[in-house]
C-alpha cells in the first residue's frame, strides 16, 4: 500500500507540471514570439497536453479521487477559451446547390521528390479534386504542371524558383477580376489573392503560406544537442511567422470585400500568429467540423495548421478533411453560404 502511495505521488506531481504547463499554454495566442520566441514552442505541445490532462483525469476518476479536479479545471478553462482539440457535429444534410464549396490543399508540389513511393500521386491528387469538384481551391507548394489540368476554372498563381517553379494557386470556377500577392521577405513562402466574382458578389479569397519549420516531425531524434537547435530553429520561426501575419494583416486590412482565408499557417490554432490572422473571422472546422480535424501527417498526436477562416457574411455549414495519404498534409473543404 506504501508503495502504491508513492507511486500516486510521483504521478500527482507529473499530473500537476502537464496541467501547469497547458495552463499557461492558454495565454501563448496572446503573447507575441518575438517578444518570447522559447515560450512559443510550447503551443505546439498543445494538443499532446490536453491528451496527457485527459488521461490523467480518467486515471484519478477510476480511483474515486479527487485529485481529478486539477486536470478538470485546467480542461474545463480550455474548453472556453481555446479552440477544440475535438469537434462534435450535427451536421444536417445540406443543399449544395445553396453552397460555395472551398478547398484548401498543401499538395507538397506533387511528390515530386518521391517522399511517398507511389508514381501515379500527382494523378491521384488530380482525380480527387475533379471528383469533389470545389467552386474555389487554394493550393500551397503548388508547381505548374501539364499533367494537372482542371478544366471549368480559372486560375490566379504566383511562383518562385529557377530550377524548380514552385509558390501558390488560387483556381475558380467564377471569374477572377483581380489578384496579387502579399510579398515576404528573404523566403519562398508569402501569400497571394484573388478577387472572384459570383453572381453579384466579389469575394477576396486569400491563400496563405507562412513560413516552414523545415523538419520532419515524424524522424525527429531528440537529445541535449538536437533539442537545443530545434526550439531555436522552431523560436526563430515563429518569430518570422509573426512578421508575415502583419503583412498579411496590414494588407487585409485594406479590403471592403467580403473575404475568405485559406491556407498552410504551419502553426496551431494555439497559436498567436493564428489568434492574430483569425481575430473576428469564423473558423470553418470550429463552426461546422467533427472529430479532431487533423490537417497534417503527424504519427503521434493529430495536428491542425491549416485552416478556412471566412468573415460574418458566410454561414458555416460544413466542414470536412479528407484522410487520403497523397501529401504530408490532408485537404480540407468548408461548404459555405453568403448571407
Amino acid at each position: 500500500m506504501k508503495q502504491l502511495k508513492l507511486i500516486d505521488k510521483v504521478i500527482f506531481v507529473v499530473n500537476s507540471l502537464v496541467a501547469t504547463m497547458l495552463l499557461l499554454s492558454y495565454v501563448l495566442p496572446y503573447i507575441e514570439p518575438k517578444k518570447f520566441p522559447l515560450l512559443s514552442v510550447l503551443s505546439l505541445a498543445v494538443p499532446l497536453l490536453i491528451t496527457l490532462n485527459l488521461l490523467f483525469m480518467i486515471y484519478w476518476l477510476l480511483q474515486v479521487k479527487k485529485k481529478m479536479f486539477l486536470s478538470l479545471s485546467v480542461l474545463f478553462i480550455g474548453f472556453i477559451f481555446l479552440s477544440p482539440l475535438y469537434k462534435f457535429s450535427s451536421s444536417n444534410h445540406i443543399d449544395d446547390s445553396e453552397n460555395l464549396t472551398v478547398m484548401s490543399y498543401n499538395v507538397r508540389l506533387f511528390n515530386l521528390f518521391e517522399w511517398i513511393e507511389d508514381k501515379n500521386v500527382k494523378q491521384k491528387i488530380t482525380d480527387f479534386i475533379k471528383e469533389r469538384q470545389p467552386d474555389i481551391l487554394s493550393m500551397q507548394d503548388y508547381r505548374p504542371d501539364e499533367a494537372f489540368h482542371l478544366d471549368g476554372y480559372y486560375k490566379y498563381e504566383e511562383l518562385s524558383g529557377v530550377k524548380i517553379k514552385n509558390g501558390q494557386a488560387i483556381f475558380s470556377k467564377y471569374p477572377i477580376i483581380n489578384g496579387g500577392s502579399v510579398h515576404f521577405p528573404n523566403t519562398s513562402n508569402n501569400a497571394i489573392y484573388a478577387d472572384i466574382l459570383r453572381n453579384k458578389d466579389t469575394i477576396r479569397v486569400y491563400n496563405l503560406h507562412l513560413q516552414s519549420l523545415r523538419i520532419d516531425p515524424n524522424d525527429v531524434k531528440l537529445d541535449i544537442k538536437t533539442s537545443e537547435n530545434l526550439f531555436k530553429r522552431v523560436s526563430k520561426t515563429f518569430s518570422l511567422q509573426q512578421s508575415q501575419a502583419e503583412l498579411f494583416l496590414a494588407h487585409k486590412a485594406k479590403c471592403k470585400y467580403k473575404m475568405i482565408v485559406c491556407g498552410d499557417f504551419n502553426n496551431t490554432a494555439y497559436s498567436y500568429v493564428y489568434q492574430e490572422i483569425k481575430g473576428d473571422l469564423q473558423d470553418a472546422f470550429a463552426e461546422g467540423g467533427n472529430g479532431f480535424g487533423r490537417t497534417f501527417k503527424f504519427k503521434y498526436f493529430p495536428v491542425r495548421i491549416d485552416f478556412i477562416l471566412v468573415d460574418q457574411s458566410f454561414d458555416v455549414n460544413a466542414f470536412k478533411t479528407f484522410d487520403i495519404q497523397l501529401s504530408d498534409h490532408y485537404p480540407i473543404v468548408a461548404k459555405l453560404k453568403l448571407h
